[in-house]
């Protein structure tokens, strides 16, 4: 096993010739208004077929949203040699119970799949947990960045 000193993020990009992943490189090391930046430009690059191989290698981690396209659920596969990937559902309103009471809420359904060689089930689900606590509380974002 190879461990790495950085996070590469994968951003899987609909484009008009399919599918394209290209890499966020060092987010680890980046604020969120950076990270941003940087997603929107490597985005449409590959919408404009001007990425480089190069530009689509050496990944971390993935992140997938079939919600964009209305899909509700997935099983994300692993780009190997990445350890993970997180897809994102479709944003819906959904009744919930909230202090004994109905309530609509926007729910957001999050999917990850994970390479059990080397992460285990309860770490991935801490993961997870964090990444709900900040799409619930997106100031903590700007506090972290």
């Amino acid at each position: 096993m190879i461990f790495k000193d950085y996070v590469h993020i994968g951003v899987a990009v609909d484009s008009p010739k399919g599918l394209m992943v290209p890499v966020l490189r060092d987010a680890d090391r980046k604020g969120l208004m950076t990270i941003s930046k940087e997603m929107k430009e490597i985005a449409d690059k590959a919408r404009e077929f001007k990425l480089a191989i190069d530009d689509m290698r050496g990944g971390t981690f993935t992140v997938t949203n079939v919600g964009s396209l209305g899909g509700t659920f997935s099983t994300p596969i692993i780009n190997y040699p990445e350890v993970a990937i997180l897809g994102m559902g479709k944003l819906m309103e959904k009744p919930v119970v909230k202090n004994g009471q109905i309530v609509v809420r926007k729910m957001l359904p999050l999917f990850l799949s994970f390479d059990h060689r080397v992460v285990d089930g309860a770490d991935s689900a801490r993961f997870c947990r964090t990444i709900i606590n900040f799409l619930e509380n997106p100031l903590n974002l700007l506090l972290a960045s």
